[in-house]
């Protein structure tokens, strides 16, 4: 699913609210995960699961092609965890 199927089904189960409406809403939440994330908080969705930022040490890689080792730097990678929710509904679990 993409952003823009999720705002139709969001805006198709509640006609009350408008196409526009939907689509600033799902654009807040986006935001506001992105912005917590950005100064390094923690955002837990109950039940779906939570967002967290892990830091990368830097290493040394290889370079696929030609096998020559390349310095990569440190960096802040996101991370979800699935709730326990989401894994038993994956998993065939009531």
């Amino acid at each position: 699913m993409i952003r823009s199927e999720l705002i139709q089904k969001i805006a198709d189960e509640n006609p009350h609210l408008t196409q526009r409406h939907v689509e600033r809403i799902v654009n807040t939440v986006f935001e506001e995960i992105i912005e917590a994330l950005a100064k390094g908080d923690r955002v837990e969705l109950r039940g779906f699961g939570a967002f967290s930022v892990k830091a990368r040490d830097a290493r040394v890689g290889r370079n696929p092609r030609t096998g020559e080792a390349v310095k990569v730097d440190d960096k802040k990678v996101p991370f979800f965890k699935t709730g326990k929710l989401l894994r038993d509904r994956l998993n065939g679990k009531a």
